[in-house]
Parts: structure tokens; C-alpha cells; sequence
């Protein structure tokens, strides 16, 4: 089954709102890994922030959230593909959130993410993004939107994001301002269960807006989302919650957008890349070890390869000792 996002918008349209509450995909991302508690807790909101980030661009393509870190933990990447929807999904309901249904755009998003902490380093419990990732002021954290079909002399697009507060929330929040000018509110959880997050986003002013001030609704979008604890934002599906916060107001309600874990990892890619290691390197490492065994370095899935899987791979691909020689041309 697979998690969704859901977007809707105040009557106005002056303010965005958008919440994901991810329960199979975080379950699929921790599947092959023991991250501790905090590391645990810091990629589920970078994995929520970008399934949130990457809802709200028109594009075709990948947005990739990436930190380089200078403390214990030496990288985190989350990657958010956006990608044509397998199948619609059913529309929301009449009066969910207290507005009609809207048709949304047809796309799902798929997720995969990586975290390496370096080796000998202890990750404390009470971390924070900058002890974590800033200790000393070198972690440098990028946006990047890597399009599907590259057209000749395209590249990759990257933004630097100051390292600007203790929170993942924090420091997204001060970009989405300094880059796009756009006011956006975060609020972001992870646990051993879920990943979850919500969205507050003032949209610009392009006149003709009827009813009630853009200021006054966002105040009150944003007063409203700030009672929101993290205990609550884990334990409470999207439906609720939205209810919960702004059942006075009148939203207009998008369809949902799937969201689920995916990771193009496979044992016939891991033998290619075996392969291109070469006979003798495989067969240093089955001497030393007794078999050969590679982590996916996004799911964690294990790969091994005992030595009649290796004599396989390279056995395909060696020239026949017995087979007849083609006649010669002259």
C-alpha cells in the first residue's frame, strides 16, 4: 500500500497547505538499517521535507536533498523522483476539510536516501542538525533538481542552503524565504514508525483574491499549524490532523499524490559492477572473506556472492576452450 500526499489551499488562495504522513515508505527505508535514534530522526525529516519540496515543483525530474557534514555523520542524501502516476488515485471526498475536490496533477513520488556516519564516530542521542552535520561550520547542504531527459548543455540545477538554525524545519524554511521570497512554515517528525511533516506557504499576491486579507490568513494558516506538536503529527493520519487545525476553515481539497519507497537497486547490477572489478579483485576478496557480499548504499539490501556465483560471472564471458575455430578467410 502506499503513503499519500495531500494538498489543499485556504478559499482565497492565499495560503498553500500540504501534509505527508509516511508509515510503508519509512518502514521500506529502514528496513535493512540500524540507525540510531537520532540519525533516524534526522533523515525522516529530510525525507518528509523533500516529499513536501518536491510536491509543489512542476518538473520532470529528481529533487535531491544533500548535506555534507563535518561531524559524525559525513552525508546525508534524500532523493524525491517525480514520475508519471501508475494509476489515479480515487478523488478526495466532498467536503474533506471542509472544501469540494479538485483534480491535482498525475504524478507520484518515489523516494530512496542514504546516510553514512563516519567509521569510530558516536552519534549522540540529543544530536541536532548542527552538531551533527556543522560542528565545525564546514557542512554545506545543497538543493538539486535533476531533470529526467537532459537537453543538450543542461545541468544539473544546485542551490547552497545556509546552515542556519539547529532543525531541519529551520534551515528550509530561512532558504524557501531567501531564495523562492516565499514565507513557508515547517513542521517536521521522525520515529521508528512514521516520517511525517506539514507545510504552511504563503502564495504571492496577484490581485483579485476575494474575501478575507492574505495577511490575516496566513497569520491565523500559521498560528493555527504552530499548536501542532510532533507527538501529534506521528501518531495522527493526514485527514484528521487537517481537520483538527482548520476545521473552521473552508479549504479547497486536491487529490492526493502517491508516495512510495523505491530503490533501482538489483542483483544484476551489483554483479555488473563486480564485473568491472575484474576476476582477480573478486577473487582477492573471496579469499580473504569466503564470499563476496555489497550493500546497497541507499536501501542497505545485502548482495552476496559465494564462488560459484562468482565463477558465474565471469564464466559467461570467457572465450570457450573447446569450441571449434571459425574458418579462416583468405
Amino acid at each position: 500500500m502506499n503513503d499519500h500526499l495531500k494538498k489543499y489551499l485556504f478559499e482565497n488562495r492565499s495560503v498553500r497547505i500540504q501534509a505527508v504522513r509516511l508509515e510503508d515508505t519509512w518502514r521500506d527505508a529502514l528496513t535493512h538499517h540500524a540507525y540510531t535514534p537520532a540519525v533516524r530522526r534526522l533523515l525522516g525529516e529530510l525525507v518528509a521535507a523533500a516529499t513536501l519540496l518536491a510536491a509543489n515543483i512542476k518538473f520532470d525530474g529528481s529533487l535531491l536533498l544533500q548535506i555534507q557534514g563535518d561531524g559524525p555523520i559525513s552525508l546525508v542524501v534524500v532523493e524525491c523522483k517525480m514520475e508519471p502516476a501508475r494509476a489515479p488515485i480515487p478523488q478526495a471526498p466532498e467536503g474533506t476539510a471542509g472544501g469540494s475536490g479538485r483534480p491535482g496533477t498525475a504524478v507520484d513520488l518515489s523516494l530512496r536516501a542514504t546516510v553514512k556516519v563516519r567509521e569510530g564516530q558516536v552519534v549522540p542521542e540529543d544530536g541536532t542538525l548542527q552538531s551533527l552535520l556543522n560542528a565545525h561550520g564546514e557542512g554545506r547542504f545543497m538543493v538539486l533538481l535533476d531533470p529526467r531527459r537532459k537537453t543538450p548543455g543542461q545541468q544539473t540545477y544546485q542551490g547552497i542552503v545556509p546552515l542556519e538554525g539547529d532543525t531541519v524545519a529551520q534551515v528550509l524554511e530561512h532558504y524557501m524565504k531567501a531564495s523562492e521570497q516565499l514565507d513557508t512554515r515547517l513542521w517536521l517528525a521522525a520515529d521508528d514508525r512514521h516520517a511525517a511533516g506539514l507545510l504552511v506557504q504563503r502564495l504571492p499576491d496577484h490581485g483579485g483574491q476575494v474575501g478575507e486579507a492574505p495577511d490575516e490568513a496566513w497569520n491565523r494558516a500559521t498560528q493555527l499549524a504552530s499548536t501542532l506538536g510532533a507527538d501529534e503529527l506521528l501518531a495522527v493520519d493526514t485527514d484528521t490532523l487537517i481537520h483538527r487545525l482548520y476545521w473552521e476553515e473552508t479549504l479547497l481539497t486536491f487529490d492526493p499524490q502517491n508516495v512510495r519507497w523505491h530503490c533501482p537497486c538489483g542483483r544484476e547490477r551489483v554483479a555488473e559492477m563486480l564485473r568491472m572489478l575484474g576476476r582477480d579483485e573478486v577473487d582477492s576478496i573471496l579469499a580473504e572473506q569466503g564470499q563476496v557480499e555489497v550493500l546497497c548504499d541507499f536501501c542497505g539490501k545485502p548482495y552476496r556472492f559465494d564462488s560459484v556465483d562468482c565463477a558465474g560471472l565471469f564464466a559467461a564471458r570467457a572465450p570457450m576452450a573447446d569450441a571449434p575455430h571459425p574458418p579462416t578467410v583468405h
